[in-house]
């Protein structure tokens, strides 16, 4: 079976991964974990997201970390924007991309952001044209797409009417995204196709977390698809506060030693992603969640020893 001979991966864990850290991260390890990432060879980073710090206190630094990420690297920086206040934010920070988003399942949808789907896509919209104009680029995503901890299991159709909904407002590309990490393949793909049904290849994406395990084996049904671009985190950081039970998301590290055993190129460093890594969970005072990266410190501690 064929698959695609690159594959493009946007780094989530400045964002996704930190978010839900209980104790503040100080704006220079952002810094400078983005830097790392960077310097690893990822080219899409998602950075910062501009919500109210009372919601995701986290966050609260994204405009001194945009300040501060490197530039002039190739890196494009996204950040989310959940309504026009987060969006000036954006556009101050000059971010390269925003990202918005809606879940496929009603009962979550007014969980985590206290509307029903049609009103958050209302929300978006000015959103979405406000970016545009400003000719910058705007992804969106479907939150609990195969799965919700409150509704339970989410159907193809009921994704399909979100991406429909978020591609009428505008949005250039679309993420499915696993967030409670409850999918398996079969599952995933249904729910990628619904959204291929209505965007290019090059324009879809996957989100999984790796709750129950079955993250590595979604993203390999994806890429059966053709589908060939992926959110990763570093360390396999994260998890949704809204989600109970959902651990982080896909390591990076994890995806990226898959892909190159598949001859499938990256364009990032593993050696120095696993560094990445482990430098920002010593900073935050937790071991990583890739396997790749405790396999790798495993071997190291061995080979130490016999030397």
């Amino acid at each position: 079976m064929s698959h695609p001979t690159r594959v493009t991966l946007v780094e989530v864990g400045p964002r996704d991964g930190l978010q839900n850290e209980s104790a503040p991260v100080s704006a220079a390890d952002k810094i400078e974990l983005v830097r790392r990432l960077a310097a690893a060879g990822l080219k899409e980073i998602e950075a910062a997201s501009f919500v109210s710090p009372k919601w995701v206190p986290q966050m609260a630094t994204s405009a001194e970390v945009m300040a501060g990420v490197p530039r002039g690297n190739g890196v494009r920086y996204s950040a989310l924007a959940p309504n026009m206040k987060g969006l000036q934010g954006v556009l101050e920070a000059k971010a390269d991309e925003v990202v918005v988003f809606a879940s496929a399942s009603e009962a979550f949808s007014r969980r985590n952001i206290n509307c029903s789907i049609e009103e958050s896509i209302e929300r978006f919209a000015p959103v979405v044209q406000g970016a545009l104009e400003a000719g910058l680029k705007v992804r969106g995503a479907v939150s609990c797409a195969v799965g919700c901890p409150f509704q339970g299991e989410v159907a193809p159709g009921e994704v399909e009417r979100v991406v429909v909904a978020l591609k009428a407002i505008g949005v250039q590309h679309m993420g499915i995204a696993d967030t409670i990490g409850v999918g398996t393949p079969l599952r995933v793909r249904a729910a990628l196709e619904r959204a291929l049904a209505h965007y290019p290849l090059h324009q879809v994406s996957g989100h999984f977390h790796d709750t129950y395990g079955q993250a590595l084996a979604n993203i390999l049904a994806s890429l059966e698809l053709g589908v060939h671009v992926f959110d990763a985190s570093v360390a396999g950081l994260g998890g949704c506060p809204y989600a109970p039970g959902a651990t982080g998301n896909v390591a990076t590290e994890d995806v990226v030693y898959m892909l190159h055993g598949m001859g499938i190129d990256t364009g990032v460093d593993l050696d120095a992603l696993i560094e990445a890594g482990q430098w920002i969970c010593e900073r935050i005072g937790r071991e990583p969640a890739s396997r790749v990266s405790r396999a790798k410190a495993a071997s190291r501690r061995v080979a130490g020893r016999a030397g």
